[in-house]
């Protein structure tokens, strides 16, 4: 039986940039602030400003013997996203960012990227009715500008009853 998420944990952040003339990880770390309070922040510096075309590639893996596919595999251009929201389960993964984040504006993006103290009770608010199984889980994202991948962004949650 699929319960609905209850209780969510981030484990791990990894944050790569690929080409740090165009953009770099100015801070990229998970905080635990006490026992049931942990959040996560990040920074990205962009150096080839404004940015006018972006893509993000992102995965959902869940953990056995090793990470592997679990439901959604998603291409999205972000700025048209943006623009005219239409796909659900990216319209889910933006409301979690979105309150804790200056990406809230379609293209042109002329300012560096902020993701500050994104907490793990939040995600849960967002996610409490959808039925996903306890476990190990990888959000696997590639972000691209003019099609170029640009950086990678992992993030690592643990689900729990």
């Amino acid at each position: 039986i699929l319960k609905a998420v209850s209780k969510l944990e981030f484990t791990n952040i990894v944050c790569k940039s690929f080409d740090k003339e165009f953009s770099e990880f100015e801070y990229c770390f998970l905080k635990s602030v006490n026992r049931s309070y942990k959040y996560m922040s990040l920074k990205v510096k962009l150096h080839k400003l404004p940015i006018t075309e972006v893509k993000v590639r992102y995965a959902l893996l869940k953990r056995l013997n090793g990470y592997k596919p679990f439901l959604y595999n998603i291409t999205v251009n972000a700025c048209e996203f943006l623009r005219s929201p239409n796909n659900p389960v990216t319209k889910i993964a933006v409301a979690m960012v979105k309150k804790h984040s200056n990406m809230n504006h379609t293209c042109p993006f002329d300012h560096d990227l902020i993701v500050e103290k994104l907490d793990s009770n939040y995600v849960v608010s967002l996610l409490s009715r959808l039925p996903i199984p306890t476990g190990d889980y990888a959000v696997y994202s590639t972000w691209f500008a003019y099609d170029i991948p640009r950086a990678d962004v992992n993030i690592y949650v643990k689900i729990a009853d």
